[in-house]
């Protein structure tokens, strides 16, 4: 089945309900699929192998990723974060192609005869011709529908695949169609190269409900945008909603947000801190927490609205720490941890994290599947399942310190510094040691007129873990360095405590 089924079902269901919504320009269903045709149309006159956007959130963004499911060929959103030599880069992989950008994301286009590079404002404008015949899909599962570019934080970024059959078995075993009722809104402000931009636009079209973007996020025009257009749902990584309720804080109170009923967040590590004080902002709003990769086509595992009050209630410790984990698989895929000889472990035991489903793709174009014989994939990130299967996220294994031959994973013990009641937030990574060839260094961010020493820390992860694991370095910084996407720069991090 071609995702492009998706939005023949809600325009044919609900053509006449808004689809998408940015500023004061408006879609409906049945407009967004005339503008997808159109599109599609122009894809299919051209030479062009693949659609790439360079663009912020903006009605281009659903359109296109229609419109190449239409024409059959794969959709490629860019960074447009990037530097200039990064992005060129980018899009000589994708040529031929034909490429949409704004103003500013055009500026750093180099001339290439085999792209065709697109304003945003003629591609919104291509004419719809209503008595010309629908674009018919390739019905080809197994054809490519998403491209995406990893971060590439070692060597060049790998370029992942997403196929048909990838998308359509995470949304029809996720979403339920036409859920929606017709003044649900969902604020979309995580950007469109992002997959969870991708599932952002398929989930809420399945789902037959109105997509309000934003082009980059802060939190007033956040808080002013949900406010306006009374979102009732929306998605957001860690550090945004750090700042949502900073702001709320500061400048008002969640009654500005009647109508939020739910609110969904993922892409990096919560601290325990944050989510309490959003949970106490928000009593009646339904959080979840989702986890997922770019190769899995998002989400593989939910920590729900009734997992959240539940922890946040219970008075056992075990219930209580689920707070801090991402949750149980979804019923459309497994997951499984093992050593690193890739042995099954039982419950409560650390290792790298599998999934296996018919969402997950594993697959990049150069590489090809990294699928093991049973349908496996290895995350790459390390974590553990307790009793009741909740999953719980150590960080990547390529963060993991050996010190001395020892394994050491930074998540156990930036728990144990986030417990702190003066930390705000913490990372802790590898350093340079010439005794034990790595060590343990941590970067702290304490809370407004809040205090703590180096020494305090580190008797408190002496006292909760052991001697091996105290940081035999810490450094007190203002803010950590993020990602957009809410993921902690740990490179970064490591560069400052000189070890690349």
């Amino acid at each position: 089945m071609n995702i492009s089924t998706i939005l023949d079902m809600a325009a044919e269901a609900f053509g006449d309900r808004t689809a998408v919504i940015a500023g004061d320009s408006r879609l409906t269903y049945a407009e967004l699929r005339q503008k997808a045709h159109a599109a599609a149309r122009v894809l299919r006159d051209s030479d062009a192998k693949y659609l790439a956007l360079l663009d912020v959130n903006s009605p281009a963004a659903p359109i296109a990723v229609f419109a190449a499911a239409y024409a059959g060929i794969p959709y490629v959103p860019i960074n447009y974060r990037l530097t200039r030599d990064e992005i060129n880069e980018l899009v000589e992989r994708v040529a031929p192609a034909l490429l949409i950008a704004n103003e500013e994301t055009r500026a750093r286009l180099d001339a290439r005869a085999d792209v065709q590079v697109m304003s945003r404002e003629a591609f919104l404008a291509l004419p719809v011709d209503d008595s010309a015949e629908p674009p018919q899909p390739d019905e080809d599962p197994r054809a490519v529908a998403v491209q995406l570019f990893t971060s590439g934080t070692t060597g060049k970024p790998k370029a992942a695949i997403l196929r048909h059959e990838n998308l359509m078995s995470y949304i029809v075993g996720t979403v339920e169609f036409a859920c929606a009722e017709e003044d649900d809104a969902v604020l979309v402000s995580v950007p469109p190269y992002h997959v969870a931009g991708i599932s952002a636009v398929l989930s809420s079209t399945y789902a037959c409900r109105r997509m309000v973007q934003i082009e980059n996020f802060d939190a007033a025009s956040w808080i002013e945008s949900a406010e306006r257009e009374q979102v009732s749902n929306a998605f957001v990584v860690p550090t945004m909603l750090s700042r949502i309720v900073e702001h709320l804080g500061e400048s008002g109170s969640a009654s500005r947000l009647p109508k939020l009923r739910s609110l969904a967040y993922g892409g990096g590590k919560m601290p325990q801190t944050t989510i309490v004080s959003a949970m106490r902002l928000f009593p009646a709003v339904d959080f979840t927490n989702a986890y997922g990769l770019t190769e899995t086509s998002s989400t593989i595992a939910v920590l729900g609205p009734d997992d959240h009050r539940a922890a946040a209630s219970s008075e056992d410790a075990d219930v209580q720490r689920r707070l801090i984990s991402v949750g149980r698989a979804t019923g459309a895929v497994e997951i499984e941890i093992r050593d690193d000889d890739g042995r099954a472990v039982p419950p409560n035991t650390a290792g790298l994290v599998y999934v296996r489903g018919g969402q997950v793709s594993g697959e990049y174009l150069q590489q090809g599947s990294l699928l093991d014989g049973e349908g496996w994939f290895s995350t790459r990130d390390r974590g553990w399942l307790d009793v009741e299967g909740y999953l719980f996220l150590d960080g990547r294994a390529d963060d993991v310190i050996v010190r001395g031959g020892e394994n050491i994973s930074p998540g156990e013990i930036e728990d144990v510094l986030l417990g702190h009641p003066a930390v705000a937030d913490a990372a802790v990574v590898a350093v340079p040691d010439e005794q034990w060839g790595e060590g343990v260094g941590a970067a702290v961010v304490l809370k407004p007129d809040a205090r703590a020493s180096a020494q305090e820390l580190q008797e408190l992860v002496k006292t909760r873990l052991r001697s091996s694991r105290v940081p035999q370095t810490i450094v007190f910084r203002d803010a950590l360095p993020y990602n957009e996407t809410g993921k902690v720069l740990r490179r970064v991090i490591r560069q400052e405590f000189g070890k690349p």
